[in-house]
Formats: C-alpha cells, structure tokens, sequence
C-alpha cells in the first residue's frame, strides 16, 4: 500500500512523541537502556500504525499476528508504541520498572495484554516465532508472525538452530527485523564479534534478505510489503538503524546501550524532540 505524505507525517509525528515517551519512562524509572529504543521507534510505529493486524481493545484476538520482541531490553519502546496505539494509558508508561508494574524491564506475557512473549536470554525469540510460525502453518491460518531481534544478538548459536528450521519449513509466514545499529553493551559488533557478510549468511540458510534503511517510512512500509510477498521462504529485513536516533551527541555512541539518561541529560533530550515536532510539520507543508 502506497504511503500518502499525510500519512508520513503521521508516522513520524507519531514515532518522535514515542521517543520523547522512551526518554520521560527512563527519566522516571532510573534505569533502562536507551540507545536501541530510540533507534527503533520508527521500525515500531510503522509495526503497529501501518504493518500489523491487530486490535488494542482485543489483544488476544484470534487472527492477529503476533510480535515477538526477541531483544527484550529495547522494551521501553514497544511499551511505548503500545501505550500511543490505545492498548493501556500513556500515562502508565511512567511506571516503567516500578515495583508492582506491569511495564516490567523486559517483556513479560502475563503481565501485559499485547505482549505475546516473556523474552530476556537472548536468541530464544526466534525459536519462540519459528514455533509460533510453524504452529500457524499447521492449523492453516494466516497470521504472520513479525520477530525483531539485535544484531549483537546474533552471536547467540541458538539463532543459527532456529534459522535453519525456518529454512526447511519454508516458513513464508515468518518476518524477522534485525535492529542492525553496530553497537553492543561491550563495543562495536565488528569488534566484538564481526557479523558481516550478515546477508551471504541468511542467504545459506534460505532466507529471502532484504536491507532496509529504517528510518525512511517509506522504505519500511515497501520492505515490509514485499516480505509479504515471498512465498517459499521466510524474510529478513536488515534493518539499517542509528542507536540513539533522534539525539545527535548520543548516536551511534555504544555507551548508551545499557543506561538512562540522568535528570539534566533527559531535559535536554525532551527540548530536542520537542523541537523535531515543528521541524516535521514544516517539512510537510
């Protein structure tokens, strides 16, 4: 489906106030990671604005498709994004790893209505997907399963088991989005553990690959467009994002992976974001 410029408006408009949200939840909760949050807010809104069938007022609806967050320390921004698109009150997001909570710091199934997985080891979320995928395909259905994954989280080995039974069950009703920011919690991915060739790799193990630039609305919705229309094979969009996206002196910082902003620092993130509303509307006038 074509992208209108008011609907791109939309789309970005909605994605800054989801990042100024991911900086007031972190400001709130004292802790939290704030690098991968802010650079997927766009590939999320576009998720749960224009990609996903689903229904915030029924989450367990039956022909939904399922989100499964497999890097669930970037929760801040699927809580986000779920608070903007009417599935609980924005207004709770300030509860962000409070005792109690809902909004726990990763994601927890029970806990949230929406939420389909409980993820934190990584590389168990693509297991968790190819099941629910696999499932799918047995019962007949349609629902696609979405499954956003890290770049660093592809050192886990247990990715690579997963990968390969999607291949052999040409699992077509299965997309995965790697958060491709070349950062982790220790470094750079290439020095901690190098990745590239990324695409050769997938392509061996029958995956259709596609590389995304994921700050580009337009872009994200053709990617995602065409991933539906693969059969045979499931999808991996390598989603090319910059950690921090939307703060200049934090991006692409591998620092900022694992901490929130302090007082003063969060401030002066809000005026930035702020600041980025007018610039949106002006750029569509």
């Amino acid at each position: 489906m074509h992208l209108h410029d008011d609907k791109v408006k939309f789309l970005e408009e909605k994605a800054n106030a989801i990042r100024q949200s991911i900086i007031e939840m972190l400001l709130a909760a004292g802790s939290g990671h704030t690098a991968g949050p802010l650079g997927m807010a766009d590939i999320f809104t576009a998720l749960y604005f224009q990609v996903l069938k689903h229904d915030p007022k029924n989450p367990e609806w039956e022909e939904r498709d399922r989100l499964v967050l497999s890097n669930g320390h970037i929760c801040p921004v699927q809580y986000a994004t779920m608070a903007h698109a009417g599935y609980f009150p924005v207004e709770e997001l300030l509860t962000l790893r409070k005792f109690g909570t809902r909004l726990q710091g990763h994601p927890h199934r029970t806990a949230l209505p929406g939420i389909e997985v409980t993820s934190g080891p990584l590389g168990s979320g693509l297991g968790q997907a190819v099941g629910m995928a696999l499932a799918l395909k047995m019962d007949k259905k349609m629902n696609q399963v979405y499954c956003l994954m890290g770049d660093g989280e592809q050192d886990c080995g247990i990715v690579w088991e997963a990968l390969m039974l999607a291949g052999k069950h040409h699992l077509d009703n299965l997309t995965v989005v790697i958060d491709r920011n070349n950062i982790q919690i220790d470094g750079m991915t290439e020095d901690i553990m190098p990745l590239e060739p990324m695409r050769a790799k997938y392509e061996a193990f029958n995956w259709h690959v596609l590389d995304v630039n994921a700050h580009d609305f337009i872009a994200i919705n053709n990617a995602f467009e065409e991933a539906r229309g693969i059969y045979e094979k499931p999808v991996v969009l390598i989603a090319h994002t910059i950690p921090g996206r939307g703060i200049p002196e934090i991006e692409f910082d591998y620092t900022w992976h694992g901490i929130p902003p302090k007082a003063e620092e969060g401030k002066h993130f809000l005026d930035i974001l702020r600041t980025l509303d007018g610039k949106i509307r002006s750029e569509h006038q």
